[in-house]
């Protein structure tokens, strides 16, 4: 149902982005999380970066490294002094 609201939704921001990809996590349905993930095609936020390590972290197989690999090398400079996001990473 709520996967039917999220397409129904022209014009998705960050923070629509962020709450859906959050509840793929929430409710531990980690790959449709980095499938959303990989599909966000506007600027990601700082709590878009640790939501996306998170559902890293918790999958943790060959593509999820790959994907917070990825994720680590074009994370914005600013964003690595944040330690939610550092902590987030290191997980």
């Amino acid at each position: 149902m709520l996967n039917k609201f999220f397409r129904s939704i022209k014009t998705k921001d960050i923070i629509t982005y962020n709450a859906m990809v959050k509840g793929y996590v929430g409710n531990e349905m980690f790959e449709k999380a980095l499938d959303l993930f990989e599909q966000i095609d506007i600027e990601l936020g700082d709590v878009t970066y640790t939501i996306g390590f998170n559902a890293c972290a918790k999958l943790c197989n060959d593509r999820a490294m790959k994907i917070g690999k990825k994720l680590l090398a074009k994370m914005p400079e600013n964003y690595r002094n944040n330690n939610v996001i550092s902590t987030s990473a290191i997980d």
